[in-house]
């Protein structure tokens, strides 16, 4: 597989037929999302919750967070999109934050639990799997798109750029880190751990899913917090580091606050 990133320059258009285009980025979003929905599906089994309840959820949790990932994307690139407006809705071509998807899906998931009286922790502790997953798989999009890549490499696996693709400082250099894949990974292994996270749970019969939902907000942070330093996309900065920095250092500070302030609660561990 390295070499064939390392040799393959992509094309972003997977169907073309007169005028109707299917893009890879397209194929794999919706591969990551029926992922992540049969993952979210069976675990829901395993806690007794109706596949009624969590279809239901599916539908606005989706949409909510495709569209918060978007507006997130355009309010960075705010100034590109005030002059090109019409660059808005074409997210076929890449800019989708998943800080924004997050959020808005936090937001959808409390609204919903709390209006069919579920347990909003465990909800969103079902779904913290199933969107590291599709996270994993959706990250590839980018790699077709050939975008979100990052500093010239020498290594054996980076991977070519076509010269419209580069940004004009880094020009002359052929090959580039693959972040996409180093996230794609990382968040494959946020999935593993998340799984296992879930059968140690059920097996001691815990019920601290915010536990779980914390893991995964950590763990992402600290990844993306980390792939930051290589990524060379434009992003605002502050005090040097990058926007996208700025918030994970912040979710990473939430969660210490809540879990200092609830240590005695899960240290050590019982049952509730």
């Amino acid at each position: 597989m390295l070499n064939f990133l390392h040799t393959n320059i992509p094309n972003s258009i997977l169907i073309n037929i007169g005028q109707i285009k299917i893009y890879w980025y397209g194929l794999f979003i919706v591969t990551g999302i029926l992922t992540a929905m049969i993952v979210v599906l069976k675990l829901s089994e395993r806690y007794k919750i109706s596949k009624e309840t969590i279809i239901d959820s599916v539908f606005y949790l989706i949409a909510g967070g495709i569209i918060g990932a978007r507006a997130y994307h355009v309010l960075l690139e705010f100034p590109y999109y005030l002059n090109n407006p019409i660059e808005i809705i074409k997210i076929w071509q890449g800019g989708i934050a998943i800080h924004g998807a997050i959020f808005a899906g936090i937001v959808i998931a409390y609204f919903f639990a709390k209006k069919h009286k579920i347990n909003f922790w465990q909800l969103l502790a079902i779904y913290a799997p199933g969107v590291a997953i599709g996270q994993a798989i959706g990250r590839w999009g980018n790699y077709f798109n050939q975008e979100l890549f990052g500093l010239p490499t020498n290594l054996p696996w980076g991977i070519p750029i076509e010269p419209v693709n580069r940004m004009l400082e880094y020009y002359g250099a052929n090959y580039y880190h693959p972040t996409f894949l180093y996230e794609s990974l990382g968040s494959l292994l946020i999935f593993i751990i998340l799984i296992f996270a879930h059968r140690f749970f059920i097996k001691k019969d815990y019920q601290f899913y915010e536990i779980i939902v914390l893991l995964y907000l950590g763990l992402y942070s600290i990844l993306r917090f980390s792939l930051e330093f290589v990524r060379i996309d434009k992003t605002p900065e502050i005090l040097n580091l990058r926007f996208p920095q700025i918030i994970s250092l912040l979710i990473l500070f939430i969660i210490s606050v809540y879990l200092i302030r609830n240590r005695k609660k899960y240290l050590p561990l019982k049952k509730v």
